[in-house]
């Protein structure tokens, strides 16, 4: 049964936020729920209540998962992504509602969920399973940084754009030699981003792959490329391009430095979402991108 019901909500304020929030509140407390959001949010929620309910607690963020029957993520696909890559070994199901416009992987609109809502909250609901990506770094014999991706972790530079090089190995095997100005490495669901946009192919969220996207590529020979996801994939580099700068999810940065190895690997853990029974994938593809409305 679902009793605690953590709500995480986009980081800006939203003005929907002010009739959306309460009124989920509202509907959650009347239901007899024990409703929870993350300790940062209690200055925000002085500018949506004159005085808090209280029946509404704060929670830290580390307990979130653990603390959580369900996780209604409140805002756009960045909300959930970032809910998402901190799932821990075990974790509840994410139930995305998108507060912005292209919401491609939440699931619900804010203008009708409750419906669907009501029926999760009574055990009536299917999830879609993604799998999180393990990312290292690797310096002077050790690991120096390991974290988690959902959608993408990107290679570049920080500061000047100029061309650097990187070789790219999986399973022992040497792929490329990739000069130019940068790398996104992409899971399925991450395929529709900073891929897509690079020229990369969109990859259905069922085939276990990991999609390799150079950016601006100085050579032709130097081409989107899908491994399984089960491979290992390594990435060295030079010592003559100095620091470089990986992005996880487009919400997190690190610094690589001269010399460094990147290992990205398939991770254990993986997030339940939970699925709008009225959205078809290449439905939603079409309806957020336009693919494939043109006549023949």
């Amino acid at each position: 049964m679902m009793k605690k019901i953590s709500i995480v909500l986009k980081p800006k304020i939203v003005d929907d936020f002010k009739e959306t929030v309460p009124s989920l509140i509202a509907w959650l407390i009347k239901k007899k729920k024990i409703v929870q959001f993350l300790e940062i949010e209690r200055d925000r929620f002085k500018k949506l209540y004159k005085v808090i309910p209280k029946e509404i607690v704060f929670i830290d963020e580390t307990t979130l998962h653990r603390a959580s029957d369900l996780i209604i993520s409140l805002g756009g696909d960045g909300t959930l992504i970032g809910v998402s890559r901190n799932a821990g070994s075990k974790t509840p199901p994410v139930f995305g509602i998108n507060m912005g416009r292209l919401g491609f992987i939440t699931e619900f609109s804010k203008d009708n969920y409750f419906a669907d809502l009501e029926k999760c909250l009574k055990g009536s609901y299917s999830t879609s399973k993604v799998n999180l990506f393990n990312i290292e770094i690797r310096g002077s014999g050790k690991t120096v940084l390991k974290k988690l991706f959902m959608n993408d972790a990107v290679i570049g530079r920080g500061d000047i754009s100029r061309m650097f090089c990187l070789k790219i190995s999986s399973q022992d095997e040497h792929i490329y030699n990739l000069i130019g100005d940068g790398l996104i490495i992409s899971s399925p669901v991450g395929s529709t981003a900073y891929s897509l946009s690079a020229g990369g192919p969109i990859i259905h969220p069922h085939v276990n792959s990991m999609v390799l996207t150079p950016i601006c590529p100085h050579s032709l020979a130097s081409r989107p490329v899908v491994i399984p996801d089960k491979f290992s994939l390594t990435i060295q580099t030079k010592d003559n391009d100095g620091p470089l700068t990986l992005t996880l999810d487009g919400q997190e940065v690190e610094i690589i430095c001269a010399e460094d190895t990147v290992v990205i690997t398939r991770s254990t853990r993986a997030v339940k979402l939970i699925k709008n029974p009225a959205r078809r994938y290449f439905n939603t593809l079409q309806e957020k991108f336009t693919l494939g409305t043109r006549e023949a």
